[in-house]
């Protein structure tokens, strides 16, 4: 059966170097694009941090308190090649991290989730250009200075099991053979088809969960424009100079909607 990791190299295999994921930050004026080969270099340096510094693998609990973002797609495809669980959860509220092996935040949530009193910690500025932390005092690893050390290419110690835990959220669990199965059926129940340039906008995408804006697309064979603190006014002028094809959510004129799916 199929893992996570599996969606992610047959994207490559079937060309490499065509965009995977364009992101958009509205407030900053921020644009990335990632091909399939960059994604996947992203994703095994991720994955050997988790490995190698952090003994994650399966068994392992890690929670992204992350906003929809291209680095978040490759931290959480990282947790799942290394076999682990990604645990989705309201990470400042008490008690929510009690059994989370490590906690991937973005630099602003740093504090809240301090005070948990969780056991590692790992920070993320989230700059478009991967620069790390400034202004920060704290305990956290900086994820940005810390990946650059690590390897292009991952091997887990242990080779994911299907039938482990992939997801857990709001007391219901995904094996990470689930993951797949959920999102081939959702990309086929969404009508996403191989080639498909799909817009997500960060409100979708947060309620929906990542089987929605991140797996089922790499599911279909499509690839996704994430916009971040959208500007509605935006939106329609994005979609046809990035080529969309398809929208998560959004009713935009022309183009495509698949409709907004239920939480993951």
């Amino acid at each position: 059966m199929a893992v996570p990791a599996d969606l992610l190299a047959a994207v490559v295999r079937r060309d490499g170097a065509a965009p995977l994921i364009t992101h958009y930050d509205d407030a900053t004026g921020e644009r990335v694009e990632l091909s399939g080969a960059t994604t996947a270099n992203w994703v095994a340096k991720t994955a050997n941090l988790l490995q190698d510094e952090f003994d994650v693998g399966p068994g392992s609990r890690v929670a992204p308190a992350l906003p929809v973002h291209w680095q978040t797609a490759a931290v959480l495809l990282a947790v799942w090649s290394c076999g682990a669980a990604v645990v989705d959860t309201a990470a400042e509220d008490d008690g929510h991290l009690a059994e989370v092996d490590l906690v991937l935040a973005e630099q602003g949530r740093l504090a809240a989730i301090e005070e948990q009193g969780v056991a590692e910690l790992i920070g993320l500025s989230l700059h478009p250009l991967g620069l790390g932390m400034t202004g920060y005092a704290g305990e956290a690893r900086d994820f940005a200075l810390e990946v650059r050390a690590h390897g292009d290419h991952f091997a887990p110690y242990v080779q994911p099991d299907a039938a482990a835990p992939g997801l857990v959220v709001a007391g219901l669990e995904l094996t990470l053979g689930g993951l797949v199965d959920a999102a081939v059926a959702l990309a086929d129940r969404l009508g996403m088809v191989p080639g498909d340039r799909v817009l997500v906008d960060e409100r979708t995408a947060t309620e929906a969960g990542p089987v929605a804006w991140l797996l089922a697309p790499l599911a279909a064979g499509a690839s996704i424009v994430l916009c971040r603190n959208p500007v509605s006014t935006q939106l329609q002028h994005r979609a046809e100079t990035e080529g969309v094809t398809a929208t998560l959510g959004l009713g935009l004129d022309g183009i495509r909607e698949l409709g907004r799916p239920a939480a993951s």
